[in-house]
């Protein structure tokens, strides 16, 4: 009987042993792939370097792995034939390298008085656009309803998602998206053609102020100073909170559902940004902020 008893004891304090082992949490299988495609303009090639070496695609491939898509996205990176441009078309992301030229070119010689640097410049766009592209496969793949402009929901979910990062990271990427819009909008000043209010996208003044908007009411301490700078009229600030509510209440109701959400938290806490100090090579060409139709 006694021998009885401490068999018992002992396959017990094995089982609470195993019980109490931490395990790992396994990566859910991603349903994006990537693609770096061979630039056609000679000139690109130190574009298609640099980003092999950042790692660009990969962190971008693993940073939206959390996202349970209902089939296969492949985002690619490639030559568009002088369209400076991205988009999303049947289960495909584009970036054009074009497009990443025109950013590269407009990165600002030196650090901006709201603390903007040349890699944020560069990286904050150029993330904002490919989470901008992934938000309109989303609404694809997921069937998901959209109230209004495609262009402006896909511009809120990529500011959600980029707020959601640390509050160094989120700053930043919030910093370097919005210099590219003021960049854009500067160059705009000169007198507007009726069809530019025609776009499927805001103008790059609205796209600047609504962002903006959203980060502020998002965190009010860690965006202040930019919303002074950029003389965010003090009837919207007083919106701001609920705007971000209302992309809240809209992201988390409708997408929600399609997040592995321990594993996103994880990830999300990361650090995912190249150091703000590391040099970034000057392109030479027009400073003039690019045209960020995507």
């Amino acid at each position: 009987m006694m021998k009885a008893v401490l068999v018992l004891m002992m396959i017990s304090s094995t089982a609470l042993t195993v019980r109490a082992t931490p395990t790992t949490e396994a990566a859910p299988a991603s349903k994006v792939s990537v693609v770096y495609g061979q630039p056609t303009d000679p000139e690109h090639q130190p574009i298609y370097e640099h980003l092999k070496e950042l790692r660009f695609l990969e962190k971008l491939q693993e940073f939206l792995s959390p996202f349970q898509l209902p089939r296969s996205l492949l985002v690619k990176v490639q030559s568009c034939d002088g369209d400076a441009n991205a988009f999303y078309e049947t289960d495909v992301i584009t970036v054009c390298y074009e497009y990443i030229d025109q950013l590269w070119k407009a990165i600002p010689p030196e650090t901006t008085p709201a603390g903007v640097t040349a890699v944020d410049a560069l990286v904050g766009p150029l993330f904002d656009t490919c989470l901008h592209e992934f938000a309109h496969a989303m609404f694809d793949m997921l069937k998901i309803p959209v109230f209004g402009r495609e262009e402006d929901a896909a511009d809120q979910v990529s500011a959600y998602i980029m707020l959601h990062l640390g509050k160094v990271e989120a700053r930043r990427l919030i910093g370097g998206t919005a210099y590219a819009y003021k960049n854009e909008a500067e160059a705009a000043f000169a007198p507007a053609a009726m069809r530019q209010f025609g776009d499927a996208h805001g103008t790059p003044a609205q796209r600047f102020y609504n962002l903006l908007c959203i980060a502020y009411g998002a965190d009010t301490q860690l965006f202040a100073d930019m919303v002074e700078e950029a003389h965010l009229p003090k009837e919207r600030i007083a919106d701001c909170k609920d705007e971000y509510r209302q992309v809240a209440h809209a992201y988390e109701k409708l997408i929600g559902p399609h997040i592995d959400r321990a594993f996103a938290k994880n990830l999300f806490d990361k650090n995912w940004l190249p150091d703000g100090a590391m040099s970034v090579p000057r392109r030479a060409g027009s400073a003039q902020g690019p045209r960020r139709t995507p």
